[in-house]
């Protein structure tokens, strides 16, 4: 059970491992690991060398599960979640409060951006092409004009994303109007957080002439694909993660109302 010091005007619960890892639904070990971590504030032991964890921890460790669970939802989410974690860690719940609904603010312009892609994708499958040169260029001249490597673009290609024709002579790739505009799609897609399996999975279809539901193709991993990403299903990611932003929030207001009035 739960100690209880009374040395002051205020009566501080202490917790055991065990208990705060049973209130948050975790393993002990989680528990452990989260303060090498520093994922929890600094704890201080009983004369008998327990840690005595207080309610202060049981709040960061509820936030951190809540920031953590689920997969990977890309590196910009990924470090605004770990900068509102290190607020309250710091018992700055105000800033994790300012963070989280900067923390919304990205994952909307990331939804934005991902939505903006597919847009594109959807106009140019119908036909808008989005290359208006004749010219043929080389693969450093396409490189620069997209901003990109070649290695990018030989990356591309090997995962078979598009097939560039080759001159007969000398086996350079020679890129057209057809390959320029399809790798903007591309690189639109990639920028926007989209996996290369969800971008060749659509792109199968699409040269199989079926446009129809490119959305959701690319966010519908098919049965072969048994480990993915959540890259590879990004469009509900990150409507997962817009989900998660607002309970995160709802969640820093509900501690900062309890501990309105207490002492730090």
């Amino acid at each position: 059970m739960p100690n209880k010091r009374t040395s002051s005007p205020y009566v501080t619960q202490y917790f055991k491992t065990s208990d705060l890892a049973r209130a948050a639904g975790v393993h002990e070990n989680t528990v452990r690991r989260y303060v090498d971590w520093g994922l929890l504030p600094a704890v201080e032991r009983a004369p008998n060398g327990y840690r005595r964890f207080t309610q202060r921890h049981l709040d960061c460790l509820k936030l951190d599960r809540l920031i953590m669970e689920g997969s990977y939802p890309g590196k910009s989410i990924h470090r605004s979640g770990a900068e509102i974690i290190a607020s309250a860690v710091r018992d700055d719940w105000g800033g994790a409060l300012e963070l989280a609904y900067q923390h919304l603010a990205i994952v909307k312009s990331e939804k934005a951006q991902a939505d903006a892609a597919v847009e594109l994708l959807e106009r140019w499958a119908n036909g808008r092409h989005a290359e208006v040169s004749g010219r043929i260029l080389r693969i450093g001249e396409v490189a620069r004009l997209l901003g990109v490597t070649n290695d990018v673009l030989r990356n591309w290609e090997r995962n078979g994303l598009l097939d560039v024709p080759r001159q007969e002579s000398n086996t350079y790739r020679l890129y057209g109007p057809g390959e320029i505009s399809r790798l903007r799609v591309i690189r639109m897609l990639v920028n926007a957080g989209y996996s290369l399996m969800a971008i060749l999975r659509m792109l199968l279809q699409l040269d199989r002439g079926d446009t129809r539901d490119l959305r959701q193709v690319l966010d519908t991993p098919q049965p072969d694909e048994d480990v993915y990403m959540a890259s590879d299903r990004w469009l509900s990611t990150l409507d997962n993660e817009e989900k998660r932003a607002r309970k995160i929030i709802d969640y820093i207001e509900t501690v900062i109302q309890s501990r309105a009035g207490k002492p730090a």
